[in-house]
């Protein structure tokens, strides 16, 4: 042997010598005659790994469609005289609540009170001269033509009483509906002419919600049916609301190929304001006592879909039949049933067979 060879064999010795001393877990295992565990290796597959799970429970499932709309007042007009003239008087108060017929504006009407006043004085005589010509035909005193004359002009006089009359009622803005008065455009003493705007006028006891559907789902949308909408209230906080279907526009759009939809909220605490744009919620189907796995866990391998369930410690792969989905979950149709643990997390590093443990259990 020549003295190289001795000088390496010397060194290999001397390392091995100080591994036994310094290291006592490499010492351990050549007593016990146990491998020292490597990657791949069979002692490497006994590892664990810490997952969360679920336990399966049935709940109610829905499949939603999800689209935009606007809060509409239940009615809206602005309010306009029907004639020209100088306005006298504005009663209201603006943002205020008015009543169906109240007196909210006029028009300076004194020439057509005063055409009243003298058509009205003539109605006594007229009345008189059609009584005296009534009485004198009942005598054959005068031909039946001037007795109708007589009653054709008593009957033109009230029909001057009655035109006058309507065109006094046109210098008077009334409220048509019960409502909430907005911002006053004009002041006392401006003119004011039938496409003048005085102020609109609001229902928001009631509110529209306006939206429209996929030509898809048109035919699922029925009169009657509930929806929900939901906004962000003052405090920032996402806020959801019923409202129920109480019509449906004719046909779809040829622009857009949506059904254009209307609902009614009844807002009668006054919480909500029209014109707020909103989300609106619609189900299509409802499942009850549905079994469904959050779509995170579903494992898609050659054409099917397993997920992995806890059972003894260790991980089990199970294929399940999908169903309706979600924005979440997944229903299951074959292969969990409730009580079932689903692992819920790490569900790529899973093996059948391995061992985990729990950390987390919803």
């Amino acid at each position: 042997m020549s003295k190289r060879i001795r000088w390496v064999v010397f060194v290999v010795l001397g390392v091995v010598v100080c591994g036994i001393i310094f290291f006592p877990s490499i010492r351990k295992k050549m007593q016990t005659g146990d491998e020292i565990p490597v990657v791949g290796s069979p002692v490497s597959r006994g590892r664990v790994l810490n997952v969360n799970a679920e336990i399966i429970k049935p709940h109610v499932m829905s499949d939603k469609t999800i689209t935009t709309g606007d809060i509409l007042p239940a009615e809206e007009v602005n309010l306009m005289f029907e004639t020209s003239g100088k306005v006298v008087a504005v009663y209201f108060r603006e943002g205020e609540y008015v009543r169906k017929g109240t007196l909210l504006a006029k028009i300076n009407d004194a020439p057509l009170q005063a055409q009243l006043k003298k058509l009205e004085a003539q109605v006594k005589l007229a009345q008189d001269r059609v009584y005296r010509q009534q009485t004198l035909l009942e005598r054959d005193a005068v031909s039946q033509e001037t007795y109708e004359s007589v009653l054709t002009d008593y009957n033109k006089l009230l029909a001057d009483i009655d035109l006058v009359q309507a065109q006094i009622d046109q210098t008077e803005l009334k409220a048509p509906f019960d409502g909430i008065i907005g911002l006053r455009q004009l002041s006392e003493g401006a003119f004011a002419s039938p496409n003048t705007k005085i102020a609109t006028l609001a229902q928001v006891s009631q509110l529209k919600i306006d939206f429209s559907v996929p030509e898809t789902y048109a035919s699922e949308i029925e009169k009657g049916m509930t929806i929900q909408f939901s906004l962000t209230g003052d405090d920032g906080r996402e806020r959801t609301y019923n409202a129920k279907v109480y019509a449906l526009e004719s046909g779809i759009s040829k622009e857009t190929r949506t059904l254009n939809v209307r609902a009614l909220y009844s807002n009668a605490e006054g919480k909500l304001m029209p014109g707020r744009y909103i989300s609106v919620s619609i189900n299509r189907q409802e499942i009850k006592d549905a079994i469904s796995v959050p779509s995170e866990a579903i494992i898609p391998e050659m054409g099917k879909n397993i997920i992995y369930l806890y059972k003894g410690g260790q991980a089990r792969p199970i294929e399940i039949t999908t169903g309706l989905r979600t924005e979440s979950r997944v229903q299951a149709l074959t292969g969990l049933s409730a009580g079932d643990t689903l692992i819920i997390s790490g569900v790529m590093q899973l093996r059948d067979g391995l061992n985990v443990v729990i950390d987390r259990l919803q």
